[in-house]
């Protein structure tokens, strides 16, 4: 029998609409409103990106996480962009992310739960409205959802067009990632095939080593007759920062089954430092779906302001409704997160809390370069465990900025990158990621702090 078919109900709509009357943080100056309107009325007529069933798989998932019983491993580019949307860096994403997650199952015994950010990730929020370079000033690269990093001021230009080619683009990510995680590529069976193409280094051959301890484990267990069909898929998810609403509001669809508004842009949405606002249209809007959200808290967050964001986005104490993403800085996490993380345990909220030990790190190196110490990355990892380990709370995942590529963007790591390196091969547009030998580094190290918890 088919299930019923929900009308959507006219007082939801009118409550999703609702942030218009309110201030809206880190939005561009369209130029042409009639423009943005047709874009919009477009995106409102294409099939969503992702479905409400999987929204709901995943909140479960996080609910498992939030109670010590799996673990989130969030990874993906700063800010997507459309030329390097190709099969071979998505696919070398997915695999980085795949590395990681094998690493910690393995390492930790438990169950890794793998969201890219990716296949969204498009827009990002600016600290100016501007971008000067020398006597010039141009409005601020926001992201190619929005505009082009070309320093021009034809390519600065905001250009809600591109909207439609971010959910193309989307698409085609999504439609790669669904091929490779559920066709064969993820088999943990071939773990070791992973690292072909990879040149050696001792990140790398510990991870190898890893997987010939795994592929014996599978050999001695098909000898014993199990069956390994579960072996050949696994669950990948996307997620991004919900940041441009004129993307986001027409991707918002009603469940026909329960009437309910998911966001189906992504199945994960988090709200940025920047746009946490409690009286701003981002906290508002994310209020009202029922897709998990994030929110990024950074070392000025105050008990009151986490206290009222459970309130805003999780009054009913919903196990994976709501997730804290902290980004407090190696030199501060231990001093600035215990007392968020202790006054949310006294007040019987469950959120799931991970680190971001990426964006309270960064710095700018002599000959330029944004870049952040690979050490310091690492240490505000162990800062987060140890932090958890003192409170009795579950340290529940980590959320990098990675690629899959030989990039050289953060100094240090077992391949030693310094600053001259970065001039060979540094490519970020935004911020700098962790490589792939850097990654699987994190992966073992966060292995062996869950091992001990």
């Amino acid at each position: 029998m088919n299930e019923p078919v929900v009308a959507a109900d006219p007082a939801v709509l009118a409550g999703l609409d609702n942030y218009l009357s309110l201030p809206a943080a880190q939005q561009p100056s369209w130029p042409d409103a009639a423009a943005v309107a047709e874009v919009r009325a477009e995106l409102a007529t294409l099939p969503p990106l992702v479905f409400a069933g999987e929204v709901d798989i995943l909140r479960s998932r996080l609910a498992d996480a939030a109670s010590g019983k799996a673990f989130l491993l969030q990874g993906g580019d700063c800010a997507e962009t459309f030329v390097d949307a190709t099969a071979d860096r998505i696919r070398n994403r997915v695999k980085t992310l795949l590395q990681m997650a094998v690493v910690l199952t393995y390492g930790a015994s438990m169950p890794v739960i793998k969201m890219g950010r990716m296949a969204g990730q498009f827009a990002k929020p600016r600290s100016s409205d501007f971008e000067t370079r020398g006597d010039v000033t141009l409005p601020a690269f926001r992201g190619d959802i929005i505009n082009g990093y070309d320093f021009t001021s034809e390519a600065r230009v905001p250009d809600p067009k591109r909207m439609v080619k971010a959910y193309n683009t989307s698409a085609s990510t999504l439609n790669l990632i669904r091929a490779f995680t559920q066709g064969g590529f993820a088999d943990l069976r071939s773990v070791h095939e992973w690292n072909r193409g990879f040149a050696n280094n001792p990140a790398n051959e510990r991870y190898l080593s890893l997987a010939q301890e795994i592929d014996r484990a599978i050999k001695f267990m098909a000898a014993c007759g199990a069956d390994f069909n579960e072996l050949r898929t696994t669950e990948f998810y996307v997620s991004h920062e919900g940041l441009l609403m004129d993307y986001e509001r027409p991707l918002t669809r009603i469940d026909s089954r329960t009437g309910n508004p998911y966001m189906t842009s992504g199945h994960f949405i988090w709200i940025g430092e920047r746009t946490r606002q409690m009286d701003h249209a981002h906290v508002d809007y994310l209020s009202r779906v029922r897709n998990p959200i994030g929110v990024k808290l950074g070392p000025t967050t105050q008990v009151e302001d986490v206290i009222e964001l459970i309130e805003r986005l999780d009054p009913n104490r919903e196990p994976g409704r709501l997730t804290f993403i902290t980004r407090m800085g190696a030199g501060k996490i231990r001093d600035e997160l215990p007392k968020l993380v202790e006054a949310v345990r006294d007040s019987e909220a469950n959120p799931l809390w991970i680190t971001d030990p990426m964006h309270g790190n960064g710095i700018t190196t002599k000959n330029g370069y944004k870049s952040r110490r690979f050490d310091d990355v690492m240490d505000e990892v162990s800062g987060f465990f140890e932090v958890h380990k003192a409170a009795g709370t579950y340290p529940g995942g980590v959320h990098v900025e990675l690629t899959g590529d030989d990039v050289a963007e953060c100094l240090g790591g077992s391949e030693m990158i310094d600053e001259a390196s970065l001039e060979e091969r540094y490519e970020s547009v935004c911020d700098p990621r962790l490589n792939h030998m850097q990654s699987l580094e994190l992966a073992f190290l966060v292995a062996e702090q869950l091992a001990k918890r």
